[in-house]
């Protein structure tokens, strides 16, 4: 019987501690700056060479997750970004509306026990990152700066805990 309760307990602490929702946020790579207007947030420029194989170089970062959704905004250098881990996941890229952030984060912290990737902006990635874990910690990324990644967990107790990389 003593076998029987310490292995139950096992499994609950083992699934309570596992159970976790993982927010993986990145700006989208390189934009191709040569195109009319590309600097502005309402220009649409696909990525550059280096912008692509920054996109492909997520996958390799990104190698030990498993990513149950992917969203991005509705621009080309955003859904591109995420495009070759769409692939690798066979999942759908979903579109979300960067001008109704607030309400976006309030829709992505109603996810449990999945890891969601999702590409954004130089303002609106970090400004979600604070969404999601309730705290002012970070501001805009530079103009210039595309390698952050923002691993935002959130455990069970709705304790969060961010890190980030660079690849």
């Amino acid at each position: 019987m003593k076998k029987i309760i310490c292995l139950f307990l096992s499994i609950v602490f083992v699934y309570v501690t596992k159970a976790q929702t993982t927010f993986i946020l990145v700006r989208h790579a390189e934009k191709d700056t040569s195109s009319v207007g590309a600097t502005t947030m309402h220009a649409n420029p696909p990525l550059s060479k280096q912008g692509l194989i920054r996109a492909e170089n997520l996958v390799t970062a990104l190698k030990n997750f498993s990513i149950d959704k992917i969203y991005a905004t509705n621009f080309l250098r955003t859904q591109q970004t995420v495009t070759p881990l769409a692939k690798k996941y066979n999942q759908e890229i979903i579109s979300y509306d960067y001008k109704k952030l607030s309400a976006f984060a309030d829709e992505l912290l109603l996810e449990k026990n999945k890891t969601i990737l999702i590409a954004g902006h130089n303002t609106t990635t970090p400004a979600l990152v604070n969404m999601l874990i309730k705290q002012q910690k970070f501001s805009a990324l530079d103009e210039t700066e595309y390698n952050k990644i923002f691993i935002v967990t959130i455990s069970a107790d709705k304790e969060a805990f961010v890190k980030v990389m660079e690849y």
